[in-house]
C-alpha cells in the first residue's frame, strides 16, 4: 500500500493511504469542495475527537496539505500540533466504512474509539 505525503521543510505533516486518498477524492468531487478540513475538537472521555468537514472556503489560519491531485487537507493552526505525523486510512469493518486515524501523538483512545488523548 502506498502513502502520499506532503513534507514542508523537515516536519512531516499528515499523510493518507492510497485507499483513503481515493475515497477523499470521490467525496471532495461529489461535494464540489476545495478539500477536507481535518480538525481536532475537545470531546469524549479521552479529551479530543477528529472532525472531517468539506471545505468550501479556506480560513485564514488553515495550513493546506496537498496529498495528491484533487485531494487537499485543510488543518487549522490549533489542530496541527495534535495531528502532525498522522496517517489517515479508509477501512471497511463488516458493513461499516470509515476514515481511521493513526496518530503518533495519541497516548490512548477511549473504549469506543470515539476520542483520544495526547501527550502534553
Amino acid at each position: 500500500m502506498s502513502v502520499q505525503t506532503f513534507v514542508p521543510g523537515d516536519a512531516r505533516q499528515v499523510s493518507m493511504t492510497a485507499t483513503a486518498e481515493q475515497q477523499a477524492r470521490r467525496e471532495i468531487a461529489r461535494e464540489q469542495a476545495l478539500g477536507l478540513r481535518l480538525a481536532v475538537k475537545p470531546s469524549g472521555c479521552s479529551g479530543y475527537k477528529y472532525v472531517l468537514e468539506y471545505v468550501k472556503q479556506a480560513e485564514d489560519d488553515d495550513h493546506q496539505v496537498r496529498i495528491a491531485d484533487g485531494v487537499v487537507l485543510f488543518v487549522d493552526a490549533k489542530s496541527l500540533p495534535l495531528v502532525k505525523g498522522t496517517e489517515i486510512d479508509y477501512v471497511t469493518e463488516g458493513v461499516n466504512r470509515f476514515f481511521r486515524f493513526r496518530n503518533p501523538n495519541s497516548e490512548g483512545e477511549c473504549g469506543c474509539g470515539e476520542s483520544f488523548s495526547v501527550t502534553a
